[in-house]
């Protein structure tokens, strides 16, 4: 007889970063729907009010800081804090980026210092604490940008495929600890003020354009994208590490 898939989430402890909205706000609200406590980070205040407020309705511990992690300082004590409000860690998803979009000097340090070593030190300092806590996951986020030319954003696409390669990395680095070490590769995905959002509003030809790429002819969610980023960091997702899934509704196949 079929039973349903066992997450074993319940009371466990996640850290999400760049929470407040978008695929980082449903991340942590899907974690929290399948019983785990929850950390956030966002650079916004209110952002991380508003999600923090949102989680708690959910009957689940919930931590919020606004943090900047390209600041390693601030990086790093919001990690401490999360930990002493969360009392153990389970799994990290690492879903900050600056979104380095101009070939200069400004969007490549952006990139590097957000999407790259943000997420390099949140893994130092957290993978410990997922040891100590018997194991678990930590999940970077990518993007298909990471698979193919980004014409239009060469150190977003650059950056992200760093992280590519850093979890075949932690993965084999980890195994022995407990850790799984995976990533997701979202397509073009919208939600409200998101930048396919202001595409819409501000460039329709650049919109449409895209969506007739995409084999299903619409944008993707953020909660798809939540969906298995969760499944990812589950227990029903055991055996599998170092892969980056590609979450886009077939775009990068065109």
């Amino acid at each position: 007889m079929a039973t349903a898939m066992e997450l074993g989430l319940q009371g466990k402890g996640v850290i999400v970063t760049g929470a407040s909205r978008g695929i980082g706000r449903a991340t942590a609200l899907a974690f929290a729907r399948a019983g785990a406590d929850v950390a956030l980070c966002a650079r916004g205040e209110d952002g991380v009010r508003a999600v923090e407020a949102e989680l708690r309705t959910l009957d689940v511990q919930a931590f919020g800081a606004a943090c900047d992690v390209a600041d390693a300082a601030a990086l790093s004590d919001f990690l401490d804090r999360a930990r002493s409000a969360l009392g153990a860690v389970h799994v990290l998803v690492n879903n900050t980026s600056g979104f380095g979009i101009s070939d200069d000097e400004a969007g490549w340090r952006k990139g590097f210092d957000i999407d790259v070593m943000g997420t390099v030190r949140a893994c130092w300092q957290v993978a410990p604490m997922i040891a100590e806590a018997g194991g678990g996951a930590i999940l970077h986020v990518s993007t298909i940008s990471a698979l193919q030319p980004a014409l239009m954003s060469p150190p977003y696409g650059a950056m992200k495929a760093v992280l590519l390669q850093h979890v075949q990395t932690l993965a084999v680095k980890f195994a022995k600890q407990k850790i799984r070490v995976n990533c997701v590769a979202p397509g073009s995905i919208e939600f409200p003020g998101g930048t396919w959002d202001m595409i819409k509003k501000n460039a329709p030809p650049v919109y449409e354009a895209t969506v007739k790429r995409i084999p299903w002819r619409r944008h993707g969610t953020p909660e798809e994208v939540a969906n298995a980023i969760v499944f990812l960091c589950s227990d029903a997702a055991s055996w599998i590490t170092g892969q980056t899934l590609v979450v886009d509704g077939g775009q990068l196949l065109t």
